[in-house]
This record gives structure tokens, sequence and C-alpha cells, in this order.
């Protein structure tokens, strides 16, 4: 039995859906309703004390961190197997090692900043407030308050935007020798970006791809695949779509008028 707590939008929570779609694996989810809280109460962080998705639980074990998790599914479920040779294997952990050293912030202050701020600018202070005690991290927690406050304006947007402009520039250059980011195979590290890439398109940041041929391939290869129709594409909420909508107008106006500087 493969049990998944997870979210619709979750990036994290994408990436286990598309390893599991890639195994071809049955499971049940537990969608957890994150704007609501649903992380934070005490059932939950027993399972997972970091308050986020995804949580797997697996024959009853349970495992968190999507790239753990990931990575588990992997060695636990052999078939369609997505690490590749010793070499790839080692390529592919240093693409996702770049995912838990910076990248998964730097979307998540570029999602909040843009566009998830409006959401939380309709609670009342008080329920604003009870949203920012509830997060255990104060570095995440202040982090958040200045997106929710300042918008594209706040402190940590232009790095954040700046951090995957560099990542593209790099995947550019790793794609010069082979279709995947870890060499013929597609793997893990590959996986890894699936959602992200289709965040920064809902986000309205074509640009960083625009100069960049092979991202731009890659990318459209990634969406070929048919676990990204099951694991992401229809979890899509309209909701978000809708929001993200509402603010690219705005966000490209922002990137032609100050990318180019930085």
């Amino acid at each position: 039995m493969i049990e998944l707590y997870h979210n619709d939008m979750s990036v994290c929570a994408a990436k286990v859906r598309s390893v599991l779609a890639e195994k071809r694996l049955e499971w049940r989810g537990i969608h957890m309703d994150l704007r609501a809280g649903e992380t934070q109460k005490p059932e939950y962080l027993k399972l997972n004390p970091n308050a986020v998705v995804p949580t797997l639980v697996h024959d009853g074990r349970v495992i968190i961190e999507s790239t753990v998790i990931c990575e588990y599914l992997d060695d636990a479920f052999p078939q369609n197997g997505l690490k590749g040779d010793p070499v790839e294997r080692a390529r592919m952990r240093l693409w996702t090692k770049q995912l838990d050293e910076g990248l998964h912030i730097a979307v998540g202050n570029l999602s909040l900043c843009i566009a998830f701020r409006h959401q939380f600018l309709k609670r009342t202070p008080e329920q604003l407030k009870a949203y920012l005690d509830g997060i255990p991290s104060a570095e995440t927690r202040e982090r958040r308050r200045k997106g929710i406050e300042f918008g594209m304006d706040s402190p940590t947007f232009a790095p954040s935007l700046q951090r995957w402009n560099q990542f593209l520039g790099d995947a550019e250059t790793a794609l010069q020798s082979g279709p995947w980011l870890a060499g013929a195979q597609y793997s893990l590290a590959d996986i890894g970006y699936v959602p992200y890439m289709i965040r920064l398109e809902h986000l309205g940041l074509e640009a960083l791809w625009r100069e960049r041929p092979r991202v731009a391939r890659w990318r459209q290869r990634l969406f070929e695949r048919p676990s990204y129709k099951e694991a992401v594409e229809k979890w899509l909420n309209p909701k978000y779509l809708e929001l993200f909508d509402e603010q690219r107008p705005a966000v490209r106006h922002w990137v032609r008028q100050r990318m180019s500087t930085m």
C-alpha cells in the first residue's frame, strides 16, 4: 500500500506523483489544503514535523522530503529505472541537489511574490498572523511575511529570479551533450524540474528560456511524456491558474524593465 499526502499545485508533490506515474504504481492520495493549514494540524505533524507536503507512507513506513521520496520509490520499485548508470546517477544527484539547496525556495519566493500573496492579503490581520505563526521555521516565516507584504518589491524577489536564470544557463550548456540533464536517459534529474518549469511558465517568466533553445526543446520533451499529463497537468487547479493569469502582465513588465540589469 502506497499512500501520498500531497497537494494539487505543490511542485514537490508533483515530483513524487511523476515518479509514481513513470513507475505505473497504484497509490492512494490524501489531498492536503495548504491554505486551510491542514499540514499544521497535530495529527499531520506526527507524520511530517516540517508541516509540508509531500509525505509518503509505504506499508506503514513514513518517508518525507520529496527528493528522498523519489529516490526511495526508484529503489523500492526498480522497474523503469530513473537513475541511470553510476556516472549518470552522480550527475542526477548534482541537479536534484540544486533544487534542495536554493532553487525550490527561489520558486516559492517567486510564486508568493507574484501570485499567492493576493490570496493572503484577503485574510484578516488575525488570520494572517495565525498562518505565519504556524510556520515552524523563523527564516521561512520572515521570508513569507516579506513576500506577502512587498510582492515583487520584496528583497527576496530579484535574487530568486537570478538563481533560476543561473540554473537555466547551466542547463543550456549541459544539454549540449544529450537530450536530458544527466545524459542520454530521462532520470530523476529531469523529473525533479518538471513542475518547476511549468510553474515558471504560469508565472509569466518565459524570458528565462527565450534565448536558450536547448532548454526550450528540453521543456517540450518533459511535457510530452505521459507522466506529465498524469502527475502534473490533470492536477492543475483552475483557481490558481486564474490567479497566475491575472498577475502575468505585471510580471512581464517587471522582467522587461529590470531583468537586463540583473
